[in-house]
């Protein structure tokens, strides 16, 4: 088959690669299409373990049921995740599926950027879902990136009558927007690209824009008292220093995703006399990604304005090129 393959240097080639077959338990999917998530183009940049073929926000037909699959036959539409934790031990006990040692060992094979996926029993069993008709294939392909956003909200609650400030309104930004508004808060978006702060704001932001309009937005939103949830999605240990002074007495940062950075530009003696805290996500877990899906097939989250770009895998590179420089905001991409 063909797959989109990163090799050592970051380059990125299509090239032949062994089609996947199930084994008992397992199912093997041939792909309608794979979102280009952040993730990957910072793994392009500092690749480990190549080669090495990427992707994982994935939609397929199922084309080979392993023995004793029961919940899938030949030609199902589904979605699947390419984690999973053992659900036993004692990071899946304390709420930290993510930290599992299994989680952190299993994937798809190959990832999503390639023609056929083999999924792994336990993805089958706790992290695949059909895909009803009325789903298209690129709404479907945000269960898993709104299940991380999902994972993150419930770790740093959200509560009506919050205001909450969203750095960076790429897809993800814009997936916190609505979230943090089904929650109940008022949100100010924080981009100084006006046409994703323009997108923000039809998503159900108050305010969209450049850090400085943004300043004022959250201080009048709060009634003087400061954000009580700053997300940050991008920029890095850069914009840390401008969130903290956003948010309130007791407020939260959570650092979801972003740029460089080995230290924190806080003071502790800040975060000790204002009660600050800073959380942090990766990934979610299979709760969260079966509330993703029920949110993405009810349509109570907007994504389809979020598709910028579709490109088959012969285009993948320069698309990462172009979304890395922030010139397309998400790519869709087909074998």
């Amino acid at each position: 088959m063909k797959a989109v393959v990163l090799r050592d240097g970051g380059a990125l080639h299509v090239e032949d690669w062994p089609r996947p077959s199930a084994a008992a338990g397992e199912i093997v999917l041939r792909l309608r299409g794979c979102g280009l998530c952040g993730s990957d183009i910072a793994k392009v940049m500092a690749p480990v373990n190549a080669p090495i073929v990427l992707g994982h926000e994935l939609v397929g037909d199922v084309v080979e049921v392993g023995r004793g699959v029961e919940r899938f036959r030949a030609g199902d539409r589904v979605v699947a995740a390419h984690h999973v934790p053992c659900g036993a031990c004692h990071y899946c006990r304390r709420g930290s599926a993510s930290m599992c040692r299994a989680f952190k060992t299993s994937n798809l094979d190959p990832g999503g950027f390639a023609e056929y996926v083999r999924v792994p029993a336990s993805n089958v069993l706790h992290a695949t879902f059909r895909i009803p008709a009325h789903v298209d294939d690129e709404t479907a392909s945000f269960v898993e990136p709104l299940a991380c956003c999902l994972r993150a909200v419930r770790r740093a609650p959200i509560e009506a009558g919050d205001t909450v400030a969203v750095i960076g309104l790429g897809s993800i930004g814009c997936l916190f927007v609505q979230l943090a508004r089904r929650a109940g808060a008022r949100v100010v978006g924080v981009d100084p690209l006006a046409e994703r702060a323009e997108l923000a704001k039809r998503l159900g932001a108050e305010m969209a824009g450049p850090s400085e309009a943004a300043t004022a937005s959250v201080t009048d939103l709060s009634d003087g008292r400061g954000a009580d949830q700053v997300i940050v999605t991008g920029g890095g240990a850069d914009v840390l220093p401008w969130a903290a002074a956003r948010l309130r007495d007791g407020g939260t940062i959570h650092y979801f995703a972003g740029g460089g950075g080995t230290a924190l530009p806080l003071a502790l003696a800040e975060l000790y006399r204002r009660e600050l805290t800073i959380t942090t996500t990766y990934s979610s877990s299979p709760a969260d990604l079966s509330d993703a899906f029920r949110l993405v097939v009810g349509g109570e989250i907007v994504v389809g304005p979020l598709i910028s770009q579709r490109v088959a895998l012969d285009g993948l590179a320069a698309a990462l090129d172009r979304m890395r420089r922030r010139e397309t905001l998400k790519v869709f991409v087909t074998p």
